[in-house]
């Protein structure tokens, strides 16, 4: 997988194979500076994230490592996947669920990763999937020693000789020899075991690659344990539990200590066993420690994006409000309203559209002063919030005006229109002013224009305005309709 990645992704994990974890810190760091998830298009983007996904996991940033996995995913087509990038995604997610324990459902993505793998014809992918799925089937056979791990350990092998064959020299190669080693000592062949094993930690140490060495002289104390020269067993054990700690791999800490402590004991060590059975705890407190760090920064991450959306929500529900009577205003109705007028004529009600204007208000702002003035327009709002429906969308137009636009009326629909504008009218005309404006000016009222028609608010509004022009000619405090249309009394003022 490697090879499929840029130089700087190729340089941080050369850093932390060879234990360099301050200076890989720093470079990932460089190499996020451009954005975690930005990817040059010359790479296979969910490769360059998984990989990312899992350099995260390692440096314990685990917030992070989730939404890379997450987001190469994403990019694949997860119905039908296909082609050597999806089989690396697949492959990493088997691996992060292995490494957090889920060992069932990380099996089984491998195995699928193997298959896509194999059916794209690439072969360095191929190589990579077949070896990452050999160490799950290893450490499932070797924490589960039950009836199935002699299986599980011959399915590795075959797993890892055929990955050594693909790959061309580098470290899944490497690793997959020390691998393959493994599972030979599991299916007892210690000769081969231990020649193989040899191999990968001379390979592993001159490439600086501490996992494949690890591992190497994990497999040499297996196969010194079982020759019963348990003295060179546990010193293997104890280096291979040197370098998975040099690399901070919690998964081969924790098997390592328990084989070296269980080595002291048959020794005699009870200072050996204990000291490493405290690393065994520290190894299985470092993996919660990390756990739970991760949980925390991706609760605390996720409260801030709760934050940041109902921040959001809350300025974009500003944004389409009147902030003197808090209806909506002009954008809010521009925006809603198309919607609410298609739902209406699809329900098979008539839309309905009132354009109000309060009259003499200048007046009112003239002989009063414009704070009377800001008064009457929310008085008239909470007027018309007390006569229309609360599904009802009123709205403040602009100075003086306002639109009220009926949605699913509850009055016949030819008749809904005239009857919620004469009830509006009538309502201001009745309202007691002289609280806000004494004797100072006479008492506002409202002209209003009232059409109904096709669902489109331009041409509502258009009507509604002519109307409106006529009931200012024809007195004021009263309201007219679009068209010649049979209705009530337009007034009833004295």
């Amino acid at each position: 997988m490697v090879g499929h990645l840029p130089a700087q992704d190729r340089h941080v994990r050369l850093l932390l194979d060879s234990g360099r974890f301050a200076e890989a810190n720093a470079a990932f760091d460089e190499l996020l500076a451009a954005g975690a998830n930005h990817v040059d298009e010359q790479w296979i983007r969910p490769t360059v994230l998984v990989h990312r996904a899992s350099v995260a996991w390692r440096l314990e940033r685990i917030p992070l490592a989730l939404e890379l996995i997450a987001e190469g995913w994403t990019d694949l087509d997860v119905d039908r996947p296909e082609g050597a990038a999806a089989a690396h995604t697949i492959s990493m997610l088997g691996y992060l669920l292995d490494t957090i324990g889920h060992r069932g459902p990380a099996l089984k993505l491998m195995a699928l990763s193997v298959q896509i793998a194999r059916e794209s014809g690439d072969q360095a992918a191929l190589a990579h999937c077949l070896s990452r799925e050999g160490n799950a089937r290893v450490f499932r056979a070797v924490t589960r020693p039950d009836d199935s791990g002699a299986a599980q350990f011959a399915l590795a092998r075959s797993l890892f000789d055929e990955s050594q064959a693909l790959s061309k020299p580098g470290q899944v190669k490497r690793s997959a020899l020390a691998g393959f080693a493994r599972a030979l000592a599991g299916v007892g062949d210690t000769a081969a075991a231990e020649k193989a094993a040899l191999q990968a930690l001379a390979l592993g140490r001159a490439a600086d690659d501490w996992y494949t060495a690890s591992v190497a002289n994990w497999v040499l104390a297996v196969v010194r344990r079982d020759q019963g020269r348990l003295e060179e067993a546990r010193t293997f054990a104890s280096r291979a539990l040197d370098g998975a700690e040099t690399i901070r791999d919690t998964m081969l800490m924790m098997q390592f200590s328990l084989d070296l402590a269980a080595i002291c004991e048959e020794l005699s060590d009870p200072v050996g066993e204990s000291a490493a059975l405290r690393r065994t705890v520290a190894a299985g407190s470092t993996a919660v420690d990390v756990l739970q760090e991760g949980l925390g920064q991706a609760l605390e991450q996720r409260r801030v994006a709760v934050q940041a959306q109902r921040m959001a929500v809350a300025a974009q529900e500003a944004a389409l409000r009147d902030p003197l009577t808090g209806l909506t205003n002009r954008l809010g109705l521009e925006r809603r309203a198309p919607m609410l007028l298609e739902s209406t004529a699809a329900a098979g009600r008539v839309p309905w559209l009132l354009l109000l204007d309060v009259d003499w208000f200048k007046d009112v702002n003239d002989l009063a002063g414009h704070t009377a003035g800001d008064v009457v327009l929310q008085e008239v709002a909470q007027l018309l919030r007390r006569e229309c429906r609360a599904d009802d969308l009123l709205c403040r137009w602009a100075g003086d005006e306002f639109v009220v636009l009926l949605v699913d009326a509850s009055e016949e629909s030819r008749d809904a229109g005239p009857i919620v504008a004469e009830r509006i009218r009538a309502a201001v005309h009745r309202h007691d002013w002289q609280l806000v404006l004494g004797w100072t000016t006479r008492p506002p009222t409202v002209s209003i224009g009232v059409a109904a028609g096709p669902a489109n608010l331009e041409h509502l509004f258009a009507a509604a305005d002519i109307a409106l022009y006529r009931a200012k000619r024809a007195g004021r405090n009263r309201w007219e309709i679009d068209g010649d249309r049979p209705t009530a009394d337009r007034s009833t003022a004295g």
